[in-house]
């Protein structure tokens, strides 16, 4: 896995994430190098899906300086699996205590899922600085980050679930945000079609709303 220097190095240049459920491997590649192309710098690969390992590794071996994490991490399998197949980063939607268990055998960057106030503290006091929102619209939005954001100012979050580009720049503008992670950038239909030029599209158009543009 990466640092978390260079994971924050890689985001502040493009502050959006694209989740991606990849149900083909052969999608692994173009897909990267679209994304890449558009100028993101870093993925996540959900581990819904029975290409996602493979899906992880080509994308990594396609593109080495885009970062690509496993999502959905919620075993100490995924934990497992996720790493050998050269995962960058994981995000988990949550954190059950055997999860916890998993994640504390590991170094490198893990953005454990968190919706609540209480959640937020505890992971912190694990000594994850950095956490998932999730689900983000659900859970209170834009409106309770901020909230957090005066009692809480030492965490960090990357919120998830719901994130649209109309709505990622109010995300974007809040001092305890240090990116966004969005299901828009590729879609089942793009990737089936091979319409890896729209991706493309979407990534630059994601970069701009990353620069506030």
């Amino acid at each position: 896995m990466k640092t978390m220097t260079a994971f924050r190095a890689a985001i502040e240049k493009a502050p959006i994430v694209p989740v991606l459920t990849v149900y083909e491997a052969d999608h692994a590649e173009p897909l990267a190098e679209a994304l890449a192309k558009g100028g993101l710098t870093a993925v996540e690969v959900t581990l819904r899906t029975p290409a996602a390992l493979d899906v992880i590794r080509i994308m990594g071996e396609a593109q080495p300086d885009l970062l690509v994490g496993a999502g959905t991490i919620i075993s100490e399998g995924d934990v497992d699996a996720a790493l050998k197949a050269g995962s960058d980063f994981l995000v988990t939607p949550g954190t059950s205590p055997l999860l916890l268990d998993a994640l504390g055998n590991h170094d490198g960057v893990i953005l454990p899922g968190v919706s609540t106030t209480s959640e937020a503290m505890a992971r912190f006091d694990e000594g994850y600085g950095v956490m998932k929102f999730f689900p983000a619209e659900a859970a209170g939005g834009a409106n309770f980050l901020k909230s957090l954001s005066g009692p809480l100012p030492h965490m960090d979050f990357m919120p998830t679930g719901g994130i649209t580009p109309q709505n990622a720049g109010d995300y974007l503008s809040l001092p305890n945000v240090i990116a966004v992670g969005g299901s828009w950038l590729a879609t089942k239909d793009e990737m089936a079609k091979g319409d890896w030029a729209a991706i493309v599209e979407k990534a630059k158009d994601a970069v701009r709303i990353g620069r506030g543009a």
